[in-house]
């Protein structure tokens, strides 16, 4: 599955390993990502593709507030991924 914007990923290679971030934009080699807290929409982290795995895409608000060009806070974001992130830890989320 290809890694669109506003989609959910875990990052697998460097030094953010394992976390879950929003894909800000894609272009097919790159992606723009970030979770609000240490990759802020301010300065989003530019990184390839291959070294993300893709883990939702959902209607949730702030994907829906992504999607369609709306503002969206790094708060939001952070809120958004804490709750994907326990969803992950009790077994709710399918992971693609």
């Amino acid at each position: 599955m290809d890694i669109q914007k506003a989609d959910v990923v875990r990052s697998l290679r460097g030094r953010d390993a394992g976390k879950l971030f929003f894909v800000l934009e894609s272009d097919g080699l790159y992606a723009l990502i970030a979770d609000g807290k240490g990759r802020r929409l301010e300065k989003p982290k530019r990184k390839k593709l291959k070294h993300l795995q893709f883990v939702e895409r959902s209607d949730d608000r702030t994907d829906m507030k992504l999607r369609s060009g709306e503002k969206v806070t790094n708060s939001e974001l952070r809120r958004a991924l804490a709750g994907k992130a326990g969803e992950e830890e009790k077994g709710g989320m399918h992971i693609g």
